[in-house]
Parts: structure tokens; sequence; C-alpha cells
């Protein structure tokens, strides 16, 4: 599981817009909005959950931690 957190600092990383992690991950644009505009673990379905790692991924980020243990991403291009 990874945080909101993590999810708009790969964003950052990637110079990534929110409409275009929306076709990269095909969730839509305001359900992204939403888990990114809480803290912690995001209160979306795992399925959705893991169609924006997997898009995060494959552009070349990678999540490490824990929600709970130093959650952080890094960028493996």
């Amino acid at each position: 599981m990874i945080t909101s957190e993590q999810i708009r600092a790969a964003r950052a990383i990637l110079k990534m817009t929110v409409a275009e992690l929306s076709v990269a991950s095909k969730v839509g644009v305001a359900t992204i909005k939403r888990i990114e505009a809480v803290n912690g673990i995001p209160p979306a379905h795992g399925k959705t959950i893991d169609q924006i790692t997997q898009a995060m991924n494959l552009a070349g980020i990678e999540f490490i931690g824990t929600p709970h243990d130093r959650p952080g991403v890094r960028l493996n291009k």
C-alpha cells in the first residue's frame, strides 16, 4: 500500500499532471484528485491504487518504505 503523499511526490518527480496520470493509469481525474487531497493511506479501492502504482512504476517510479515506516519514492531511470 502507498500513501497519498507518495503519489503526489511521484507526480512531482515526473512532472506529470493529474490528467496524464489519469490516462496512464485509467483512473478518473476526479478520483486521483480525491486520493491526493488526503494524507496517509488513500480512501480508494485496492484495484485503483494498483492501477496508479503500475502506471507510476512504468514511468520509472519505485515506491519505498511502508505507510508507517519511511514511505518515499525513488526515480529508477
